[in-house]
Parts: structure tokens; C-alpha cells; sequence
């Protein structure tokens, strides 16, 4: 099935098992002291349990205030070592390889984050992302971080790490020297590009002779930054001839920067196309011959296997990919492909928990980060367990349950799978949702759970079926409001117009701006509908990351969508509605109105189970209204907590 996925490919002197890496990515699970907690071993075994070729840490600070996020490794004292020998000890008692990235944060930071010391950065420019202004830094300053760079591979090496990664990208500070939108110096650091790399070569210089010839020693850069006035890939062939020259042993390819004028997508979202910086590393692939990762939305090994044959990379990083299913290398090499659990790039607990500085975790891999706390073992007395309810979080509950061993029937209302996100697969870029109910199906079918179909679960069913326990996961309906008009048949509910269900006028209102109304609004606005959008908050798409955020209001900027926030709907008419915000009432013409106000919990069975089935365990929706990652956890968490 892969022609060069599983073939062994040297980096300098060290020997990796395949072309599958697991690029750096802040977890939040390190200690505040930048030691390894055993929770970010355990994540880190994992992946090596599942075959990974090479395991690239997290971004480990070179000093106490080089830290970009609170809870992120660090080598920049002796003391540190011990605790992450742990962790390469845990890595060599499996195939897989353990890289250290190495960095600075620069001006990508916050004095909230690293010991209350202002940022710095080459040149007093703030972060487009962060907006605190950053100190510029002096050259004996400069100097005295090249030093500590080479300190800290050196105890990376001493730590038993087989390579040290330098991270050149993604707006921390070495990319900020690099580039001619953050360095602004006149000194022999800024200028030209023989001046902007100059840090970057002090570094790699002073790194290498710590560690020596055979050690390998590689580079993560941003192949285009993005933006105007950034670096672009022209430029990139050029540092990477220059890389090639120096002697670096690899050229690992990010994208981007930090920050809502980027477009190039450091972290690529669902409506990115997979693979779609393949043609920047294969750009690279025809200038240098040094070996060069590739990354960004390849979650497919069998893409992956393309890519690689095709000559565009030598190895594949896949970040997110290896959070949904650490043992997808595995699986892949067993040619089972359909047990994968792939990424679908939803971002809403990978991304979404780094700036809150909490452990960071997967919608369709609830798991993730409790490696080390959970046991999966069989219990010593099966339960038959009713769940109602199929979407993710009775969908998470039954495939758990039924993994340790218990009888478990699934019932459902309606004809499909999945709940709400059937509807939310039917928006622009969403597609990808449904791969995750999908393999939820296939893994039901497996373990020999019962799914009853068109079947809703009821007070008598459990009455006769005496069920052991009882999983309420029914989820939550539309929120309707007793808005005046609001009961027209021309006034109808997002799901259905996203499903199908319905056909909506050329002018369309719609109600509510939040994530459902957004991509809503965009599903309508691509089929030349005329799209207001409607929302009592002082902005749209609140509920999404910045980076899903920024794409989707590109669309709805791109399709002329005109948004109205700090706005009431007062009253619909027959063909207008009536809105009021600060500057008073107004009107507009509507031949529909969509309505996407959010959920209410559907507690009817939960409260009809009372006397029948008191220790019923109610979760999702059926609780609060939330999302899918809250949803998926609670439903993992059920399956678990069934002694």
C-alpha cells in the first residue's frame, strides 16, 4: 500500500524507523519550572507506542523568560536534565527517534507569561498577535543569547535527546530577526539579508560546536510569513542554500506567523485544503539537497505516502494527526487504514487551550493529555447500559463503555448518526466532520454495541428493558425565542436550511452570528443569496478560535455579507424585519429569516426518567448547551466512570 512512508531515512548520523514525524506542538503539560511532568511523558510515550518515526518535543525555552507559553519545557538550567532524560529513557524503549526544539519567544510573549520581564525583540515592533511592546535588544544582550542557545543543546544532548531542533519560524525571535517586517536595526543585525541571518548563523554556529559534527542538528522555518512586508518563499530557497552551506542536517517547513494579519496559516484550519504547503516544500525539494519536512493538513498516511513519492519532502510532519490518533502509524502500516481516527481540523482543543494555559486535548481523541490516568481495562461485572442519543457525546459514551466490556444499546430518534453534527458537516470546508462520526460508526460495529435506529428511548423501554444503567445524551434543540412574527413559514431554522430541508429566498436574515449563524451565512452567501447577519453581541463568530475565525469572515467579507452586531431582531413581517441597536429601529427586506440563536437543552427524558432510573447519568447538551469538544469529553468520561 506505501512506497516509502515506512523506509528508514537518515538525519546526519541518526537513523529514523519511517517518514512520519510528530512536529513540535505546545501541550501546556510541562511544570512552571520547564521540567517534564510524568503527564507530558505519558503523552509522549504514546506516540512513540504508536510508531511514530520521529517525536519532536515542544518548544523548550532557553531561559526563564524566553517563554512564550507558562507550562512549556525548558533546559536553560543543569538541574532541568534529570527530568527530561526521564522522558528520552521513555522514547528509546520503543523505534522512535526524540528530537529538542530549541527557542526564544521574542516579542510572541507576555510579562503575564515570563517572570513579569517586558518582551524583547530586534527592534521595538509589537506583536501583531499580543500587541505588548517589546523591548529591542542590545548586542551584548544578543551575544549573550547566542550563548545560551548553545547552553541548552548542549544539555539536550547531555538529556539524551538524539537531535536538536532550532526554531527560525513562526514569529518567535529568531524569525523576527530574519524578518524585514520585525527587523528594523541598522546595526550589523539588520539590513540585508546577510545581516538578518546573522543572529540565526551566531546560533547555529555556537549550537554545533556544542554538540559536534555527528549530532544532529536541524531548522524549523517559516517557508512564506504571510503578509506584506514579510519573507516570502523566494527568499526562503535562498536561507535554505545558505542552511545547506552552514551544514544544517535537515530544513523542517512550517508556515506563518502569530497573528490575525496572517494569511499563510501557521495552524491550518478545516476550510485549508489538505496538503497545502506540499508546494513550498517542493519548491525547497529542487533547490537543496538536505533532507526537509513538510507539514500543514496531511492527516491522510495514504496522502502522506503520495507526497513522499512524489519527491515533494522526505519526511511528513503531522501535528494534529498524531493528537487524534498517536497510533496511526501503526494502524497504517497494518494496512487498516479504516480504523484511523483522523484530525478534522476543528481546533477547538488543540489550539483553543493554549492561550488559556491549560492542558490542551482533541475533540475526537478525548484521551489526549490523560494518558498516564486512564485504564481501559475490562470490568469484572459487564452492565447493560441504554444510551439515548447519537451524537458525540452518546456516540463517545457507548464506544467506551462497550471498549470495557459492557452490554451496550444505543437508541436513537432519528434515521443517522451523529446529532447536530450531521448539520454542521454541510457548511463550506466542513466535510471532514464526518469522517469522525463515521469511524464513532465503524468502532460501534467492532465492539457489537446495538444501535437502534428511528427508536427514540423512552420511560417504558427502560421500565421493560431494567437496564443496569442509563446514559441520557439527547442533546440540545434550537433555541426558538417568542420574538413577534418569529411562527411565519418563511422563518425557518438554520439546521434545516443547512441540511437541505429547506429553500430560502435571495434575501435572507439571519439571526444570530455565533458559529452556527456565521457558517450559515456563508453556506447562503456562496450561493448568491443576499445574506444579512444579525447579532446582539458586539461581534461575530465569538465562539471560534482566531485562526477559524479569520477564515470565515474572509468569506463572508469576500460574499459581501452584511453584519449588524450590538443589533436586536424585534419583529418579522411578512417580507421585513425590524432591528434596533444604538442608533435606533430600522428595516430591512427579508423573504427569509434563519434562525440561529443556539440550543436549549432537551431534558424532557431525563426528567421522565425520574423513579425509573434515578442514577441515570445525563451529559452534553441534555445538561447545557456547549459544543462538540465538551460533548465527546463528557460522553468519553460516562463510558469510563461505569464500574
Amino acid at each position: 500500500m506505501f512506497k516509502k512512508l515506512f523506509h528508514p531515512e537518515k538525519i546526519n548520523q541518526c537513523v529514523i524507523p519511517n517518514r512520519l514525524v510528530v512536529p513540535a506542538m505546545v501541550t501546556n503539560l510541562c511544570n512552571s519550572d520547564g521540567t517534564a511532568s510524568d503527564r507530558y511523558i505519558a503523552y509522549h510515550e504514546e506516540k512513540a507506542k504508536g510508531g511514530w518515526g520521529l517525536i519532536i518535543t515542544e518548544n523548550y525555552a532557553i531561559n526563564e523568560n524566553a517563554m512564550g507559553c507558562k507550562y512549556i519545557g525548558g533546559l536553560w538550567r543543569d538541574e532541568q536534565i534529570a527530568s527530561h532524560r526521564k522522558l528520552t529513557d521513555t522514547i528509546h524503549q520503543y523505534d522512535s527517534k526524540i528530537f529538542c526544539q530549541i527557542y526564544h519567544a521574542g516579542r510572541q510573549t507576555s510579562e503575564n507569561v515570563n517572570g513579569g520581564v517586558q518582551p524583547v525583540a530586534p527592534s521595538a515592533i509589537p506583536c501583531p498577535a499580543l500587541k505588548e511592546m517589546p523591548r529591542e535588544l542590545g548586542i551584548d544582550e544578543i551575544q549573550q543569547l547566542v550563548s545560551e542557545f548553545a547552553d541548552c543543546a548542549r544539555r539536550v544532548k547531555e538529556a539524551g535527546f538524539d537531535g536538536v531542533e532550532i526554531h527560525a519560524g513562526h514569529g518567535y525571535l529568531i524569525a523576527e530577526f530574519l524578518s524585514p517586517y520585525a527587523n528594523k536595526r541598522t546595526d550589523k543585525y539588520g539590513g540585508s539579508l546577510d545581516g538578518r541571518i546573522l543572529f540565526l548563523k551566531e546560533i547555529y554556529e555556537a549550537v554545533r560546536k556544542e554538540v559536534g559534527a555527528d549530532y544532529p542538528v536541524t531548522i524549523r522555518l517559516s517557508a512564506d510569513e504571510g503578509f506584506l512586508g514579510g519573507r516570502d518563499i523566494a527568499e526562503t530557497r535562498v536561507l535554505a542554500q545558505i542552511f545547506e552551506e552552514w551544514g544544517v542536517d535537515a530544513l523542517h517547513m512550517t508556515m506563518g506567523v502569530y497573528g490575525d494579519h496572517n494569511k499563510a496559516c501557521t495552524v491550518p484550519p478545516m476550510y485549508v485544503g489538505h496538503a497545502w504547503a506540499v508546494s513550498f516544500s517542493e519548491e525547497l525539494k529542487k533547490t537543496v539537497s538536505m533532507p526537509i519536512i513538510t507539514v500543514n493538513r496531511i492527516n491522510d498516511p495514504r496522502m502522506a505516502d503520495n507526497v513522499l513519492a512524489l519527491g515533494k519532502a522526505d519526511f511528513i510532519a503531522m501535528g494534529r494527526g498524531s493528537l487524534a490518533d498517536p497510533h496511526l502509524p501503526n494502524k497504517a502500516k497494518a494496512g487498516d487504514v479504516a480504523s484511523i481516527r483522523y484530525c478534522i481540523g476543528c481546533m477547538q482543543g488543540c489550539l483553543a487551550s493554549l492561550p488559556l494555559g491549560v492542558p490542551f486535548t482533541c475533540l475526537v481523541n478525548p484521551s489526549l493529555a490523560r494518558e498516564s490516568s486512564l485504564d481501559y481495562s475490562k470490568v469484572d461485572s459487564p452492565k447493560r447500559v441504554f444510551i439515548a442519543g447519537a451524537g458525540p457525546a452518546g456516540l463517545e459514551a457507548a464506544r467506551v463503555a462497550a471498549m470495557r466490556g459492557h452490554r451496550v444499546t444505543l437508541f436513537e430518534k432519528t434515521g443517522y448518526l451523529g446529532g447536530q453534527f450531521r448539520s454542521a458537516a454541510f457548511p463550506p470546508g466542513k466535510g471532514e466532520l464526518a469522517t469522525y462520526t463515521a469511524w464513532l460508526g465503524r468502532e460501534l460495529e467492532k465492539l457489537g454495541v446495538e444501535i437502534k435506529l428511528n427508536t427514540p428511548l423512552t420511560k417504558a423501554i427502560v421500565a421493560e428493558g431494567r437496564p443496569d444503567s442509563v446514559i441520557v445524551a439527547t442533546g440540545g434543540k434550537p433555541a426558538v425565542p417568542p420574538i413577534k412574527g418569529i411562527n411565519q413559514p418563511h422563518v425557518v431554522l438554520a439546521e434545516d436550511v443547512l441540511l437541505g430541508n429547506v429553500v430560502t429566498g435571495q434575501r435572507v436574515v439571519i439571526a444570530g452570528g455565533g458559529e452556527v449563524g456565521g457558517e450559515t451565512a456563508a453556506h447562503l452567501a456562496m450561493q448568491q443569496k443576499e445574506v444579512t447577519v444579525v447579532e446582539m453581541r458586539d461581534r461575530l463568530l465569538q465562539e471560534l478560535d482566531g485562526v477559524s475565525k479569520l477564515h470565515l469572515m474572509s468569506v463572508l467579507e469576500e460574499y459581501d455579507v452584511k453584519q449588524y452586531p450590538n443589533t436586536k431582531l424585534c419583529e418579522i413581517g411578512e417580507h421585513q424585519v425590524i432591528l434596533e441597536n444604538a442608533q435606533g429601529r430600522m428595516e430591512l427586506e427579508a423573504d427569509t429569516v434563519v434562525i440561529a440563536l443556539g440550543y436549549a437543552p432537551v431534558k424532557e427524558l431525563a426528567e421522565e426518567l425520574e423513579g425509573v432510573a434515578d442514577d441515570a447519568i445525563v451529559i452534553g447538551g441534555a445538561v447545557k448547551t456547549s459544543n462538540a469538544l465538551v460533548a465527546a469529553r463528557e460522553g468519553f468520561d460516562a463510558g469510563m466512570c461505569l464500574a
